[in-house]
């Protein structure tokens, strides 16, 4: 037994690992985004979306332009001279402003569509109850129940993701009246 122990130890030489073959401590907000976008497409594998995915891959994709746009932004702020920035201030102020009201319509719009699918999930609990006084529960009210569950948990994070939006959208007004405030103090 120990020379099988002394023989494989001796073929198989230690092997460290460097910290470059080590994986990163945290991936960067890009490589999640990527690896988010190539995971959906591989689960999709060419199949029909079905309505809660198509809802979750829509709020995913407003999250990745809203941030792609915000870093645009950010970068051209950067990158501009003095004088052209001032102009743009305006611009981008509108361009906030719009946003901010493109995300309160979707707000809007979420919210409705959420209660009405909480109004359906109530009337398919309701007819649930009554069924299960007889000897078994239909199968396709089941399912209609985890499809509507399903789409309320989305409904429910797309909620929570506009409201991220929107409170976002509202810290980056603030900062543009902050930098519109100290460069007119500047210009003085």
């Amino acid at each position: 037994m120990s020379s099988a122990y002394n023989r494989s130890s001796k073929d198989f030489p230690r092997s460290r690992i460097s910290q470059s073959d080590s994986p990163p401590s945290s991936p960067s907000p890009t490589a999640k985004t990527l690896r988010h976008e190539r995971i959906g497409r591989m689960d999709s594998g060419g199949l029909g979306l079905t309505t809660s995915e198509s809802a979750s891959d829509r709020a995913a994709a407003r999250v990745n332009a809203y941030t792609q746009q915000r870093e645009n932004r950010l970068a051209s702020l950067s990158s501009k001279p003095d004088e052209e920035s001032r102009k743009d201030f305006k611009k981008l102020y509108e361009s906030a402003y719009n946003e901010n009201e493109k995300l309160k319509s979707n707000l809007r719009e979420a919210q409705l569509e959420l209660a009405d699918i909480k109004a359906k999930l109530e009337r398919v609990a309701k007819k649930q109850d009554q069924s299960s006084s007889q000897a078994g529960l239909l199968e396709a009210e089941k399912r209609e129940k985890r499809v509507l569950e399903r789409r309320m948990t989305d409904m429910e994070d797309d909620l929570k993701v506009l409201t991220d939006l929107k409170s976002d959208n509202q810290r980056l007004k603030d900062e543009n009246g902050a930098l519109i405030r100290v460069i007119s103090k500047l210009s003085k």
